[in-house]
């Protein structure tokens, strides 16, 4: 009667002992018959099943109100089909949480739909008003050419579609199988790399991000019993009113700040990286050979393939103050000077690659945080919508150069009136 009277029945039907844009957002691991696992927290929305490639990816066809996941498990409004239309451009993003738009509001505000917006808005733009843009065919007269050249290159008119293809938690092993196994049989015209991070929180024995505590799991039996029993009892006692009321009205947990690193649950960044140097350099090591295999697949199908570090909070030139400060203080003094550490590393990791890959290009992510106003970190890695539009409008500007339509010279015959 309490919760019907405040009105809050939807939201703590939802609630599952932390802010709703956090359950949003969690993984929830289903086996082969789409049932959570026995022994692993199950109160994630975002559905992934368990692959032998991948590790792990995306269930199809899935949504709740902060995303939409298509039927080829892409963060995508629409399916997108193996047959590419003559009159399709597609630009594949890939990475991890970052690049996936974790908290972002919906599809549109993640780095990849605002990329798609910007292209499309502007072949439509290049249509309304074609005398702004370049010419097909440049001028005889010196100073019309002049004229001419100064306008905005035109870029290939065509529908582009900008399909989000990260997944939360993948390193740079489970991005390369997704590469050679998910991503090249759609036929991309460009391919975008965002990520780093989670190469540096993965220990050097695993290959990639995996499914957390299924290892656990396979080697003990009773703890998998009692890691059943005990989310069994967790769930039932926690879908009573009364135990949600407590928890959402006198433990708060929906307004203190959480840190969200996944896949792993309820663990801490600093419970997973490093200040052994020689296992950190195997981390950026292996980061690095898996880098060299992206480079080699793209090269070899003729894909440009553009490269960047995700931002991290710690990058932030100015003074953190509000949230950001509040961030860094939960991720403890250590922290700044071990990521600097591991950034340095695998930004030297994408140099070595780049001498022997001229078809990559690097991004610097850092840089456009740095120099975007406002709140620019949800936590740790995870961007602000204002931020997602900030990296995108630099990678327009990257990837358009790529796209432009070259116009012809004057081929002679009559003259043209001045």
């Amino acid at each position: 009667m309490v919760v019907s009277a405040t009105g809050k029945t939807a939201e703590l039907n939802a609630f599952e002992g932390e802010p709703l844009n956090l359950t949003a957002y969690r993984l929830k691991f289903l086996d082969a018959k789409g049932q959570p696992f026995d022994g692993l927290p199950d109160h994630g929305q975002l559905a992934a099943k368990r692959s032998p490639v991948m590790g792990y990816r995306l269930v199809g066809n899935q949504q709740n109100s902060a995303w939409k996941i298509n039927d080829q498990g892409f963060r995508s409004d629409q399916p997108i089909s193996l047959d590419k239309p003559k009159d399709e451009v597609r630009v594949f993003i890939l990475g991890g949480s970052a690049a996936f738009g974790q908290l972002s509001t919906n599809n549109q505000s993640t780095i990849a739909g605002q990329l798609e917006t910007r292209l499309n808005q502007q072949v439509a733009a290049q249509k309304a008003s074609p005398n702004k843009f370049r010419p097909d065919t440049l001028p005889y007269f010196a100073d019309e050419l002049e004229k001419a050249l100064k306008l905005p290159p035109r870029i290939r008119e065509a529908r582009y579609r900008v399909v989000n293809a990260a997944v939360p938690g993948y390193a740079s092993g489970n991005e390369l199988a997704q590469l050679a196994f998910e991503i090249l049989p759609y036929q991309p015209d460009a391919i975008v790399l965002m990520n780093g991070y989670a190469d540096l929180l993965v220990p050097s024995a695993q290959e990639g991000a995996d499914m957390p505590g299924t290892d656990a799991m396979l080697e003990s039996a009773p703890r998998h019993l009692m890691a059943g029993l005990g989310n069994g009892i967790r769930n039932f006692f926690d879908q009573f009113y009364l135990v949600k009321g407590f928890q959402y009205w006198v433990l708060r947990p929906q307004a203190s700040f959480h840190q969200m690193i996944p896949p792993a649950f309820d663990t801490s960044v600093q419970d997973h990286l490093t200040a052994d140097s020689k296992e950190l350099e195997r981390r950026t090591d292996r980061y690095r050979q898996n880098l060299q295999q992206v480079a080699r697949l793209t090269s070899a199908a003729k894909i440009p393939l553009f490269v960047g570090l995700q931002p991290e909070v710690s990058i932030r030139s100015a003074k953190p103050a509000g949230r950001e400060k509040e961030i860094l203080e939960q991720l403890g003094s250590q922290y700044p000077e071990q990521i600097k550490s591991g950034y340095t590393k695998l930004q030297g990791s994408i140099e070595q690659v780049k001498k022997g890959s001229p078809q990559l290009s690097t991004l610097n992510l850092a840089e456009i945080a740095n120099g975007t106003q406002g709140e620019v970190f949800q936590d740790a890695i995870h961007l602000t919508d204002t931020a997602n539009r900030a990296i995108a409008n630099r990678l327009f500007d990257t990837i358009t150069p790529k796209l432009h339509v070259q116009p012809k010279p004057y081929a002679g015959g009559d003259v043209p009136p001045s």
